[in-house]
């Protein structure tokens, strides 16, 4: 791990596979919340499973927190050694045509993103962790479903979801094409292919989420 982010190329390579790896667990993590608009049972039996199953727990958990906290110091870092390189802009440079406002502000909805991870964990994850390890409650397989539906009785969180999973839709849009490109996926005959997959993936999943706490709302 030194070894892969001791260069620009190695810590942009390693912040792509992070990345991929957050993208595949957005699709997982919106399919089991979908689950709660179509029944209460189905959504309290995935998250029963997902809750208590020791590899997800103690494997598949501790690594997505590391991938969480690597990809965005990682980005952070590369953001700060971008600037150092480069203290004075070419007088030049016309960004607004070399390049769009996403790609020039990654680190602002990244940062954004970020603060939306902190209220999203405890809103769940540190209840979770109350719940089962610090209070060390039995397990209830149907408390699962009323949790989540009581955290969008509130307008203001509702909304505020929303402008989060938005500005993660517009950090996605360049992210996407970005990881792939990183990795060196860049051909003529499958670079399109990649955009337009990131263009829709980066409308799908925040559009989902944000399906998710509309209808948990207007649903109290």
């Amino acid at each position: 791990m030194a070894g892969l982010t001791s260069s620009t190329i190695g810590r942009k390579y390693a912040m792509a596979l992070s990345a991929i790896f957050l993208l595949i667990f957005l699709v997982m993590h919106l399919s089991v919340n979908l689950l709660s608009v179509f029944g209460a049972d189905a959504y309290n039996n995935a998250s029963q499973f997902m809750g208590y199953n020791p590899l997800i727990q103690f494997v598949m958990q501790p690594v997505l927190i590391f991938a969480v906290v690597f990809h965005f110091v990682m980005g952070f870092v590369l953001e700060i050694k971008n600037q150092k390189a480069r203290p004075v802009k070419y007088e030049a440079n016309n960004p607004s045509h070399n390049s769009t406002w996403m790609s020039r502000n990654m680190i602002i909805s990244g940062a954004v993103v970020l603060a939306f991870i902190f209220l999203h964990m405890y809103d769940f994850w540190f209840h979770e962790m109350n719940y089962k390890y610090l209070d060390g409650l039995p397990i209830e397989e149907s408390r699962f479903w009323g949790d989540l539906h009581a955290k969008f009785a509130d307008a203001w969180r509702v909304i505020l979801y929303i402008i989060s999973f938005i500005l993660l839709g517009l950090h996605l849009g360049h992210g996407f094409q970005s990881s792939f490109q990183s990795i060196g996926a860049r051909h003529p005959k499958y670079t399109p292919v990649i955009m337009a997959l990131g263009k829709w993936y980066s409308i799908l999943i925040p559009a989902g989420f944000i399906f998710i706490a509309i209808y948990h709302f207007v649903t109290q």
